[in-house]
């Protein structure tokens, strides 16, 4: 297993867009749904997304974490209020 700062990091290596769009993100460890818990929040929106195990692999081997990309995306598209 890696430090949740590890994985913060990652996530903004792949997600550049989190901190150009001035995003908050946190990540915690969730034991007994064995999952990372990602937290996403800029002014009054917020997005939580669990980040299942082999997909939080897949992001440490900078391989593109494709539901929460979906959703990162939802997320900017929801703060510039561009909603679908």
């Amino acid at each position: 297993m890696y430090a949740k700062e590890e994985l913060v990091k990652k996530i903004i290596d792949l997600y550049p867009d989190i901190t150009e769009h001035g995003m908050d993100l946190s990540v915690e460890f969730d034991p007994k749904k064995n999952v990372w818990v990602v937290d996403l929040q800029k002014d009054n929106h917020e997005l939580k997304h669990h980040l299942e195990l082999p997909d939080a692999n897949d992001c440490m081997e900078g391989k593109q974490c494709v539901s929460l990309g979906l959703e990162i995306a939802q997320l900017r598209k929801n703060i510039e209020g561009k909603q679908y």
